[in-house]
């Protein structure tokens, strides 16, 4: 008897889906004008978020960072440089954003991706601007010897707001990190395994144990759209390639604006729609600085 119920049910949603793929615009707008979205969410909910502390061994500080199913690897690096002499008591920091093809159909073996180098540079001039990392920090020995930091980000599944689950991954990797120690031997800088410690005593100490870096102004992002009169906070990538205006805002914890990016997109973005934005990301603010603090904590447990 439930037989022809199922088969008119199987009929309705081969049509709904056929409908999707021909009309994606007006299938999306149909759901706004209910203010909900595909997925069920309300226009102003971000997807389900998570972060994973020490996510690579090997690495100095590292981490897995989800925003639905976006998916960012950090990991960081750190060698001992020589500091340039236009700053001599500081480190660097160089940041790579790598996009294989494994992470979305769109992007194909062999070549790179147009995201990537973008992400890149929103990435490593938001981390500058912020004043997260305090560069001195980094330096060892006053014009001799400093810290070069590399952080190497792979977006493992790329399924919309790609820069705010990159930021939130470099975040988390940089609250992981754990500088290493070193020692001054003969007037150069060795890094010590952690078994050696005890063998090289002898050795003048630059660090004597791990440490962690001090983070400043922490940045924290929500990418929205504007299509018509409508706001839409996280976007997946369904979303962003048929309503193409986005917004992204930067904010530090203590809600200061770091920055506003809008790459072109046909929707102008008015005073009023840029402070919706901004109110909408103070809110995802509160909430990823929470998710943050449960991944430390859960760390420092295990």
């Amino acid at each position: 008897m439930g037989l022809p119920n199922a088969s008119e049910d199987l009929s309705s949603e081969m049509e709904v889906d056929a409908f999707r793929r021909l009309f994606p615009l007006r299938y999306f707008e149909r759901h706004l004008a209910e203010s909900i979205r595909p997925d069920a969410r309300p226009l102003s909910r971000a997807r389900d978020t998570t972060i994973s502390m020490g996510a690579v061994a090997s690495a100095d500080g590292s981490a897995l960072a989800k925003i639905g199913s976006t998916t960012m690897l950090a990991a960081i690096k750190m060698e001992v440089m020589t500091p340039s002499l236009e700053s001599p008591d500081e480190g660097c920091v160089s940041i790579d954003f790598h996009m294989p093809p494994i992470c979305s159909p769109l992007v194909r073996p062999g070549r790179p991706a147009e995201a990537a180098p973008v992400v890149a540079k929103q990435l490593s001039d938001t981390i500058s601007s912020s004043g997260m990392i305090n560069l001195k920090e980094l330096s060892l020995v006053g014009g001799k010897a400093a810290w070069m930091v590399y952080l190497d980000i792979y977006c493992l599944d790329a399924d919309g707001a790609l820069f705010d689950a990159a930021l939130l991954s470099a975040v988390a990797a940089f609250s992981n990190l754990q500088i290493p120690t070193v020692s001054l031997d003969d007037g150069k800088i060795v890094m010590l395994p952690e078994e050696q410690k005890e063998e090289n005593s002898e050795k003048e100490p630059v660090n004597k144990e791990k440490r962690k870096l001090t983070l400043g102004g922490i940045p924290f992002s929500l990418t929205c759209i504007l299509h018509k009169n409508y706001i839409l906070a996280d976007p997946t990538s369904e979303e962003e390639s048929i309503m193409e205006t986005l917004v992204t805002v930067v904010l530090d914890s203590s809600n200061q604006l770091v920055s506003l990016y809008k790459p072109g997109g046909a929707v102008l973005a008015y005073t009023s729609a840029v402070q919706d934005c901004i109110a909408l990301t103070r809110q995802r603010v509160k909430e990823l600085h929470q998710i943050l603090e449960e991944a430390i904590s859960g760390m420092e447990i295990d």
